[in-house]
């Protein structure tokens, strides 16, 4: 099995996997060292199709799991860039997996989902009416994964990620909040929240969701009832994981509700309802709340380390 990894995401485990030099990571920055000394890594833009292809039929590629996208605050503010990225980019990937006959996962958000969809708990099928860039390109991007396979019988696989925890700096998300408030905990002991106290949305952390996407792509196409399937772990409010993260360490907290991503969380899910996934490959998460919260005090306590070690280097 040789793998295509756009954006690099879960690059370590799929080495381990699969072997590191049959997992190709690609991104359009200068990778982390980490990715860079485990295995290749290419420059790869989604926009320019030919330098995709090159990739794919250089490496002998089997699969692409494909993570480039401009998430969701992000993709507010620059709706063109998003437009680009999230569809054509999209398009581009689906296109040469077809032509080469690859099989293709791409994952989708609780973004898909809008405000007349049932919130607690959201079902696999329902009303998709989202209102963000975000959410309609995925959206497209799960109807369109479906035609193609209907239509040419791409293996095409998607999961629907709750917010992604992890002690990489935020990306621009509207959960986002949940990944600084560790990072505030440990330097300064106060946090500012963008969203309000009562805000409950689904939430995971990235070593489930990075199993998830290994469980699904392995799984065979005879256990996949559908094409796109919600995955949970576990839903949390503001209040909740502050009150998780004060049994560790002091913090602080400030309610400044950022407007625009409150108005985009009060959109979406409260609760996935993944049943479907459990039946059909086996889907079970390994991290509650409870379970999380040390972990990640410890991840990024280390994360924070490392850069003052390359500070005081240079």
């Amino acid at each position: 099995k040789a793998v295509v990894s756009t954006q690099s995401t879960g690059a370590k485990e799929m080495r381990s996997r699969y072997g590191k030099e049959r997992v190709v990571c690609t991104d359009i920055r200068k990778p982390p060292k980490i990715v860079l000394q485990s295995g290749p890594y290419r420059y790869a833009n989604i926009l320019n199709k030919n330098g995709l292809e090159e990739i794919l039929v250089e490496h002998r590629i089997d699969q692409v799991v494909h993570f480039s996208a401009l998430l969701s605050a992000v993709g507010e503010q620059n709706v063109t860039l998003a437009l680009q990225v999230n569809i054509e980019g999209f398009h581009n990937i689906i296109d040469l997996c077809k032509i080469h006959e690859l099989k293709l996962f791409c994952p989708s958000t609780i973004g898909a989902f809008g405000p007349e969809t049932p919130k607690n708990p959201t079902p696999d099928l329902t009303i998709q009416r989202p209102k963000t860039i975000y959410g309609v390109s995925k959206v497209y991007m799960e109807l369109l994964g479906e035609y193609y396979h209907h239509r040419y019988g791409l293996d095409f696989r998607s999961a629907r990620f709750p917010g992604i925890i992890s002690a990489t700096t935020p990306g621009g998300g509207t959960t986002d909040y949940a990944v600084q408030i560790f990072y505030d905990a440990i330097e300064t002991g106060h946090h500012e929240c963008f969203l309000e106290p009562d805000t409950r949305l689904p939430m995971m952390y990235i070593s489930d969701c990075i199993q998830s996407v290994i469980q699904m792509t392995e799984c065979s196409e005879e256990e996949l009832r559908q094409r796109t399937y919600n995955i949970a772990a576990f839903s949390f409010t503001p209040a909740e994981i502050v009150a998780e993260v004060q049994k560790y360490v002091p913090l602080t907290v400030d309610y400044k509700v950022d407007k625009a991503r409150q108005r985009i969380a009060s959109t979406w899910p409260q609760v996935l309802e993944d049943s479907n996934a459990r039946r059909d490959w086996g889907w079970n998460p390994e991290f509650t709340l409870e379970k999380m919260v040390p972990y990640m005090l410890q991840k990024v306590q280390g994360q924070l380390h490392s850069e003052q070690v390359i500070k005081q280097l240079f």
